[in-house]
């Protein structure tokens, strides 16, 4: 397993009077829904081939593009003033940092991931106890012994560098596995004894740096941009005009129109209601105004909601 690199002096500091930000985005698997997902903050991010930096459309902002796995190590020793990186790499690594926000996305779904304790299906194996002088596999070593010595089982545990699920018939006795949605676990015939972390994206900050006004203010409008952004993928913006006399009316049947903004239409009678709620009741809702009288229904995408 890779050592801890090279260490520098702590703090972030860098070496230009130019303020700029060095921010660590993940690498693999988390790298095109993070980069989506800063777009939609307003931060356009373009990774070539050619350059090892991606460009960014700030320029206080530099962006590195390292490894979900090592960046908590690189804020925690000042190369990277923050960065976005799994609350279980944090947790592995044992970095001591800042954190500044838990960001709720993952690589297909909006589900955390959870960290895993698998055996094939077959197998005899019903609880962490059974593990006892067995092998285990995992690509979080830190993690799994800590996990056994909490639950006082002494068994090997080796690092995996990857296609764990296959090792878990032929070469070990059970895996530590990640997985979203179990589809691939299941695939492989393995059966889930016991979950040792349900882990999200977390942006994180070098402890040093968060004592810098200008770099910690930087941070948190990143943080208050990505929440927004994220927020808004849940919910649209509806608008409609109805009947002045019919509005209280809807309002009661459709709770989920809680304090919507209500503006009169000139000399008609009528009024405009425009609101935000959740994408799922969108659904249910429409016919409801529309069998209520409203017309001009109108919904429509939200870029950032920002509380």
């Amino acid at each position: 397993m890779p050592g801890p690199g090279p260490t520098r002096p702590r703090g972030g500091k860098s070496m230009s009077k130019k303020k700029l930000l060095r921010f660590g985005l993940p690498k693999g698997s988390l790298e095109k829904p993070t980069i989506e997902k800063m777009a939609k903050a307003g931060f356009n991010i373009r990774v070539s081939n050619r350059s090892l930096v991606p460009y960014v459309d700030d320029p206080e902002i530099e962006i590195r593009l390292i490894r979900a796995q090592e960046i908590s190590r690189y804020v925690e020793l000042g190369y990277l003033d923050c960065g976005i990186t799994g609350l279980d790499w944090i947790m592995e690594n044992g970095s001591k940092v800042h954190e500044v926000s838990e960001l709720l996305f993952s690589r297909a779904t909006r589900r955390p991931a959870r960290w895993v304790l698998c055996v094939p299906e077959e197998s005899p194996i019903r609880s962490v106890k059974g593990l006892k002088g067995k092998r285990v596999a995992t690509e979080v070593v830190n993690l799994t012994r800590k996990y056994l010595r909490k639950n006082g089982v002494k068994a090997s545990v080796e690092f995996s560098w990857g296609a764990t699920e296959v090792k878990a018939r032929e070469l070990v006795d059970a895996i530590v596995e990640v997985t979203e949605t179990g589809s691939s676990l299941a695939a492989n015939k393995l059966r889930i004894i016991d979950e040792l972390l349900s882990s999200t994206p977390r942006l994180i900050s070098n402890r040093e740096t968060w004592k810098n006004d200008w770099k910690r203010n930087k941070i948190e409008t990143i943080a208050m941009l990505l929440r927004g952004a994220l927020d808004a993928e849940t919910r649209v913006g509806m608008k409609f005009n109805i009947e002045e006399k019919n509005l209280s009316k809807v309002l009661k049947k459709l709770p989920a129109l809680r304090n919507p903004t209500v503006s009169g239409l000139s000399g008609s009678g009528w009024v405009a209601v425009e609101t935000v709620i959740d994408e799922v009741v969108a659904r249910e809702i429409i016919p409801a105004l529309k069998t209520a009288g409203a017309e001009g229904i109108i919904e429509y995408p939200l870029n950032k909601v920002v509380h």
